[in-house]
């Protein structure tokens, strides 16, 4: 999860870095406009003020504000999907280098080989199993009751970071609509102080800033949603398959004893 936030972080540093490179020079472009022309030709400065970059830069203080948080969770939706199928697959979850030596420990019966294995590739499966072997000499009960439990941790470790994908999905229109409400307001009150002609450009200009942040809002809505629903998808898959493979391989302890030998290792007998 760390890795996954830094990644966030330098996304959100990216789409900050990349608006005030693009906002400012157009903002320095529609002030030397307003210079030349004296403020006397209006239609020059509205012509510049219609650029998307110069809309957020006008948009006011509480706007910026909304579009960092729209900026931010686009950069996290973006985080999370690359981290989801990065991490999210079953060599990951289900290396078989470890399932290929958990097998070969337990045909011979060597259950501190099993352990060990599964201390060399740590992962969901090996916390599973681990949690497994711990338990042999308590009986079988104890040893399906401890992977079921195992599972259960494990299953919900992975569908939290699954569920921040969701989150996203949820917040972004929330703030796009945020942004609409606040612009709408902005828009209202500033045709108290227009007059003639002007009243209709300034409520035209108002109405795309508040619009913008709702498209943009549901532009980052609905692929946070279609990743989840297959993120989730896949990772239920997995969970079933990580559970029916661990009790095919500790099935081979029913009956088991656990015994010591000489060279401290234990091992079990049928």
């Amino acid at each position: 999860m760390r890795g996954i936030l830094r990644l966030s972080a330098i996304l959100a540093v990216g789409f900050s870095v990349a608006f005030v490179v693009l906002a400012l020079p157009e903002s320095a472009m529609a002030q030397g406009v307003e210079a030349v022309d004296g403020g006397g030709e209006a239609p020059s400065q509205t012509r510049s003020d219609t650029s998307f970059f110069q809309i957020i830069a006008n948009s006011g203080v509480i706007g910026i504000l909304i579009w960092i948080m729209i900026f931010a969770t686009s950069a996290a939706t973006l985080g999370l999907i690359i981290d989801a199928f990065l991490t999210i697959k079953s060599v990951k979850i289900m290396p078989p280098e470890l399932v290929n030596q958990v097998r070969s420990a337990l045909d011979q019966g060597d259950l501190g080989g099993a352990l060990d294995a599964c201390s060399a590739t740590p992962g969901p499966l090996a916390n599973i199993l681990s949690a497994g072997f711990n338990n042999v000499s308590e009986g079988y009960d104890v040893v399906m009751d401890s992977v079921s439990t195992a599972a259960d941790i494990e299953s919900e470790k992975l569908m939290q970071r699954v569920n921040f994908l969701n989150l996203c999905g949820a917040i972004a229109p929330m703030l796009g609509l945020m942004g609409t409400v606040t612009g709408m307001v902005d828009a209202f009150a500033g045709l108290a102080s227009a007059q003639g002609a002007e009243k209709a450009t300034m409520l035209a200009l108002a109405i795309s800033q508040a619009l913008y942040t709702t498209a943009f809002g549901l532009l980052i809505s609905v692929p946070a949603i279609l990743a989840f629903t297959f993120v989730r998808n896949h990772a239920s898959r997995l969970i079933l398959d990580m559970e029916s493979l661990t009790y095919d391989l500790i099935k081979v302890l029913r009956g088991a004893e656990v015994v010591d030998d000489q060279a401290g290792g234990e091992y079990y007998e049928q």
